[in-house]
């Protein structure tokens, strides 16, 4: 058994050349007091730009299933198919770009305070549009106790909820979530500007996580559905049973 400090980044990230955020969530102390068990859950950015030694590295962490929280024309435009690798599509689609843009077209000039709006709408609009690609995540979870990763583009926000759903899931503090949460400002490393007329300060917070951000999508779980216990089982079908059943697969 692995006996990494929870806190200890360098034993949580794992450095691959292909992906900045890679990372395990494993560790933290979860339902009374049993940690979540190391190399078994991953969360990361898109694998597109995987090398061969990136994927020897996820040969030897036995991950052998990817969920893929992309937009259709996100994943067709850094597709991946790597052999040793079952990758599912749980597609949420893009709109915070998309929405800054449109506004950047009327000609009023953008600021952060829009771009801060249009991160926290979009958190909301996860709870509230797309929870059932989290309950698919849950579901595949319990099938089989297989090491496996998820991720998005970035992976920061799809994928820094679902990790936090996961998290909530198996009786971590609200202190490691947000811990964890927030780890994506120290390690992601964004590839490429794009094509984008959004100034650097509105690029800024898009491309980073904010407390605000995910407190939004918790504040709907809690106005929405009267907290997490009862999103995680009316909405993403977590019976007690179902709890039981991923405590007792990823936690020590």
């Amino acid at each position: 058994m692995l006996t990494y400090s929870p806190h200890d980044i360098a034993q949580r990230h794992i450095r691959l050349n292909g992906a900045s955020n890679f990372r395990d969530i494993g560790g933290y102390a979860g339902h009374e007091g049993r940690p979540v068990k190391w190399r078994k859950i991953f969360r990361s950015d898109h694998l597109a730009a995987l090398n061969t030694a990136d994927l020897e590295q996820l040969h030897q962490l036995d991950v052998r299933r990817a969920f893929d929280f992309r937009g259709v024309h996100e994943s067709q435009a850094q597709s991946y198919a790597w052999p040793s690798i079952e990758r599912h599509s749980l597609s949420i689609e893009p709109t915070v770009v998309q929405r800054l843009q449109a506004q950047h077209l009327t000609g009023k000039p953008l600021t952060a305070a829009d771009a801060l709006d249009a991160m926290q709408t979009t958190y909301r609009d996860f709870v509230r549009a797309d929870s059932h690609r989290f309950a698919q995540l849950f579901d595949h979870m319990l099938e089989t106790p297989e090491p496996l990763l998820f991720h998005c583009t970035a992976g920061k926000d799809r994928t820094g909820l679902a990790a936090a759903l996961i998290l909530s899931a198996l009786g971590v503090s609200e202190a490691d979530i947000w811990q964890d949460y927030l780890l994506t400002n120290q390690l992601y490393k964004r590839n490429s500007t794009g094509n984008t007329t959004l100034s650097p300060d509105v690029l800024k917070i898009v491309w980073e996580v904010q407390e605000s951000f995910l407190k939004a999508s918790l504040d709907v779980i809690q106005e929405d559905h009267g907290g997490m216990p009862n999103y995680l089982q009316q909405k993403l079908g977590l019976s007690a049973a179902a709890l039981l059943k991923l405590r007792a697969t990823y936690l020590e």
